[in-house]
């Protein structure tokens, strides 16, 4: 079908013609050329000040208009694909309410990978941000390109995670393609363009970074994922929102337990309790997703031994309570029940190793030392 960009913006000037009002429009075939005439089919009801705007300014006022974001568009080297063209990003064509025009900056092939969403907390502790590194270069390394939402925290770490192993990552934002936000991942912006992803947005050139367009892009991270995985989330936050779009749009969501103690937790287990895969490893996914995707057998059984070097008995306690929260030597004593000169002696060897470093007071499980 021969789609023109212009009349779908258009209709997205005209007041009450959302995405949601827009793709029943299109489930009932109607021509849109008719629409933005005030030609309005029998049967089909708007509300009464979009009916007046399209019966008062003529197709061509609408179209003018249009044809000036296009020109901003293509200022800055932005792309868009319109609903109802055969390169709409079919996973995102299946939501009651698709963006009508996706915008996009970077490698249009980047759209159709088999996605998996990163999300989680924008304030994670060290070892949510260090889990969300490491899974989405691991998941990157099985095929998926990471898909996450260009926010500081969870969304950073998954992005350069999935750059840290060559794999392609798509950043949905909350502001137009050429509008960085927070300023200070610009750099992690261009990255992504450099590396073959693209930056994505249902916003039309020029939008701001208001509060409200923040939940409705959640949608679009889970529409064009297959799946989600939440690694930290306290219970009320935009990465619950998005875990649960995706399970209403019927995708398999995961997610990471935690430490109790800590409120980023909460929401994982949250999930967790409401039927969301318990994840604590990268296999736990691909084995969810592999027959999905077509990956063969064999590749699941490939994957990277997640310790190179030969651990010693008396290192896997520490090895173990150490692998998801970062912790003190008094508390690693307490919860290990080591002796103070045998935990001293394990923890120097271990960082002898490579497998745990330490931030202040903090002993830290490094990625060397994988998930255990």
């Amino acid at each position: 079908m021969k789609i023109d960009p212009r009349e779908w913006i258009a209709l997205l000037l005209v007041p009450g013609l959302g995405p949601g009002t827009l793709s029943r429009l299109v489930e009932f075939d109607v021509n849109l050329r008719d629409l933005l005439d005030g030609n309005l089919p029998e049967g089909i009801r708007l509300r009464p000040d979009t009916a007046m705007a399209l019966r008062q300014k003529p197709a061509s006022f609408w179209l003018d208009q249009a044809q000036h974001i296009q020109d901003q568009a293509d200022q800055h080297q932005i792309e868009c694909v319109c609903l109802g063209a055969e390169d709409y990003p079919p996973l995102l064509k299946n939501l009651p309410d698709p963006p009508p025009v996706l915008w996009f900056k970077g490698r249009k092939p980047s759209l159709y990978l088999p996605q998996l969403a990163v999300v989680g907390s924008r304030k994670p502790s060290q070892s949510g941000a260090r889990l969300a590194y490491h899974f989405a270069a691991e998941l990157a390394k099985s095929g998926f390109a990471i898909t996450s939402g260009l926010a500081l925290g969870i969304d950073t770490q998954a992005h350069k995670g999935c750059l840290s192993s060559g794999g392609i990552t798509l950043a949905v934002m909350g502001t137009s393609p050429e509008l960085m936000y927070p300023k200070s991942n610009a750099n992690l912006a261009s990255e992504i363009l450099d590396n073959g992803g693209c930056l994505v947005s249902e916003l039309m050139p020029g939008s701001a970074p208001l509060s409200a367009h923040f939940p409705r892009r959640n949608r679009i991270i889970s529409g064009l994922s297959v799946g989600t995985l939440v690694v930290e989330a306290a219970t009320r936050s935009g990465s619950l929102i998005t875990a649960r779009l995706a399970m209403e749009q019927g995708r398999e969501v995961f997610a990471l337990p935690g430490p109790i103690s800590n409120p980023m937790s909460k929401g994982c287990h949250e999930l967790i309790r409401q039927g969301a895969t318990l994840v604590d490893s990268t296999q736990h996914i691909t084995e969810h997703l592999g027959a999905l995707l077509g990956y063969l057998s064999e590749s699941q059984s490939t994957e990277k031994p997640r310790v190179s070097i030969s651990i010693k008995p008396e290192w896997a306690p520490v090895l173990h309570t150490l692998s998801y929260d970062q912790m003190t030597f008094d508390d690693l004593m307490q919860k290990t029940n080591m002796q103070y000169s045998a935990l001293q002696n394990v923890i120097m060897e271990l960082v002898l190793a490579g497998l745990v470093t330490q931030d202040g007071v903090y002993l830290i499980q490094t990625d060397s030392a994988g998930i255990t």
